[in-house]
């Protein structure tokens, strides 16, 4: 049974596969050095992750069904049907498996696993940052919070898209799995390794650039800002084949009768979402392989004594890391007016404009990069029509934001818990966006900017959006995954502890900002520090508050009460077939008569009905 293990793909010799690779790659980075080249413990780093991707996918047998293919062999179709698991089987969920509902929590789970540990780490900050005076040397304070963001920034980028939109776009518009259910596995299992070279960094030295990593600094720092860099790079190629493969099976693979205007609003979010990820990432990651290729080949491209220009890394980075708030908040935006409709009983307000919106903010993302660039030294002239394009896409977000408050106006709500997270979503989305006009302006910005202020401003704008929107999703389709219903009381009490926690932690930052606390510093004038230990300890609540959630969700996923096949009464096609759904979703294409959130509308059409074409 043991040898059994070792020759089938699988996570066991995934793992076996990934450390010959590193061995490998190091090992040949060694004998060209051998050879007179100039060695650095980067270039050895590089070769060996490189090789540890190769065998680590190798040994999951990612590579199986391409190399099959090219080698004109004929598909196996057993090995087709191992792969895509069978229900009820958990080992799938630690296998290359080509189901979407369980890359879906894969993803799910992956992330929040890194969301908690970001937390951990954000605790660690709040500790140094209790009291004036130093706990941490700098250079570690400093790598504790870089890989703080980047892990946070990972998360708000992928647990929505990756994990809801995974499970539920094809359910939502009719089909039985994504377009390229191969790509897809194949996204997931890139996110592991980049994850792990993340946790690895401060066992190479650590890094020192936060999330940004800017040149000159980033050119400079230890070989963790290598780690850092070659996982971005992978998270970047994860994305784009993802954003692929959502677009294609949208586009495609929409049911009979699921006309764009009859989309649910959460697959429009998505589509947008991964619109600006295929356009925007490549962009980003070529900036960090130009930050590579000058520390590892010895270019140029942002060294100044060289001819070089580390501005043009900021425009590089901002024009991707701008439109990736809206990857972050466009998701979040989909999923709560996803769940409004239902809690409120009324069709959903202004879906069309909605819809426009939606593509607006999309359209518009790519335009107000470079309000993150007022004080760094570039051109004057640019500063104004930037400010007024960054002003402009407060319209559409404003518009969706209304869609959401008039489909609740005068509805009959029900105050469950996802409707819940729903109003701690706009209450803390609100408060994102009318400090972010500060930001806007050039001349409140060029007093603001690198304060507390930018760092409230930030958590309210993604973690009050995107995290505020993920756990209204999770509550909300939580039944539809698991089969069981989670814990209202539970529930209540991790929205109001998580909130009235965030909250209380986060607007005193504001008027730290406003004093001139500056972010990224691990020191602080000593009459701040009263309002620092307040902001420290009710961080401390909000990593205590996720406990219950963690708590409810696993107790609730062994032994919940068991849920219906649409316990909330909801009109989209996920709700349509049983919790959890059946592997191939459908056992026949519906087709789509009216669409999804006809509520209380006379004589309105059935959501679904049986394929004609089948009889049944």
């Amino acid at each position: 049974m043991r040898m059994e293990r070792w020759r089938r793909p699988g996570l066991a010799r995934g793992v076996l596969g990934g450390a010959l690779g590193f061995a490998v790659g190091a090992l040949l980075g060694l004998g060209v050095g051998q050879l007179g080249a100039e060695l650095k413990p980067g270039h050895l780093l590089a070769l060996g992750y490189i090789g540890l991707l190769l065998g680590w996918l190798g040994g999951l047998g990612a590579f199986r069904f391409w190399l099959t293919w090219a080698l004109g062999r004929p598909a196996d179709l057993a090995d087709e049907t191992a792969a895509h698991g069978r229900a009820g089987d958990w080992r799938r969920y630690f296998r290359f498996t080509t189901d979407h509902k369980v890359i879906g929590l894969q993803y799910l789970v992956t992330f929040i696993g890194q969301f908690l540990l970001a937390g951990l780490l954000a605790m660690v900050m709040r500790l140094e940052l209790a009291q004036p005076g130093q706990l941490f040397d700098r250079d570690t304070y400093n790598t504790i919070m870089s890989t703080h963001g980047t892990l946070m920034i990972f998360v708000a980028l992928n647990a929505i898209v990756g994990g809801l939109g995974n499970y539920f776009v094809p359910l939502m518009i009719g089909a039985r799995d994504m377009a390229f259910p191969k790509v897809n596995a194949l996204s997931y299992w890139l996110v592991p390794p980049a994850g792990l070279l993340i946790l690895a960094n401060p066992l190479l030295g650590g890094y020192d650039t936060g999330w940004t990593g800017y040149p000159p600094l980033s050119e400079q720092a230890n070989l963790g800002e290598e780690a850092f860099l070659l996982a971005f790079i992978t998270l970047g190629v994860s994305s784009i084949i993802s954003a692929v493969n959502f677009l294609v099976t949208v586009g495609r693979l929409r049911t009979t009768g699921m006309s764009p205007m009859r989309l649910p609003i959460f697959v429009w979010s998505l589509a947008v979402t991964t619109t600006i990820v295929l356009i925007a990432t490549s962009v980003v990651a070529s900036a960090m392989t130009m930050v590579l290729f000058d520390r590892l080949l010895g270019t140029a491209f942002f060294r100044p004594g060289q001819g070089g220009d580390p501005i043009l890394y900021q425009h590089l980075f901002w024009f991707y890391s701008h439109p990736a708030v809206y990857v972050m908040a466009v998701p979040a935006f989909g999923a709560v007016l996803e769940v409004v409709p239902v809690f409120a009983r009324k069709p959903l307000f202004a879906y069309r404009l909605a819809v426009l919106s939606f593509l607006g903010i999309g359209l518009l993302s790519f335009m107000v990069w470079a309000h993150h660039m007022f004080v760094s030294g570039m051109a004057d002239f640019f500063h104004i029509p930037i400010m007024i394009t960054t002003e402009l896409i407060s319209v559409p977000t404003g518009i969706v934001f209304f869609s959401a408050i008039g489909t609740i106006w005068l509805g009959r709500i029900r105050f469950a818990t996802p409707m819940l997270w729903v109003f701690g979503f706009l209450w803390s989305f609100l408060i994102g966006g009318i400090t972010g006009v500060y930001l806007a302006d050039v001349p409140t910005d060029l007093a603001l900017t690198d304060t507390y202020f930018v760092v409230a401003h930030f958590h309210y704008t993604i973690v009050g959006g995107m995290i505020f929107g993920l756990f209204a999703g999770i509550y909300y389709w939580f039944p539809k995954f698991t089969g069981r219903m989670m814990d209202e009381r539970l529930g209540r009490l991790h929205f109001w502890w998580f909130t009235l926690s965030f909250n209380a932690a986060f607007l005193p930052m504001f008027w730290l900002g406003i004093q001139g606390m500056r972010r990224r510093v691990a020191d602080y004038p000593a009459e701040l520090g009263a309002v620092n230990l307040w902001v420290s300890l009710a961080a401390f609540m909000i990593g205590l508050s996720t406990l219950v959630f963690l708590y409810n969700a696993i107790r609730s996923w062994a032994r919940g009460p068991v849920a219906s096949a649409n316990p909330w009464q909801a009109r989209t096609l996920e709700w349509q077939v049983s919790s959890p759904p059946p592997v191939e979703n459908f056992e026949h294409p519906p087709v789509v008569e009216s669409g999804p959130y006809e509520y209380g509308v006379p004589a309105s059409a059935a959501t679904i009905q049986p394929s004609p074409a089948t009889g049944h």
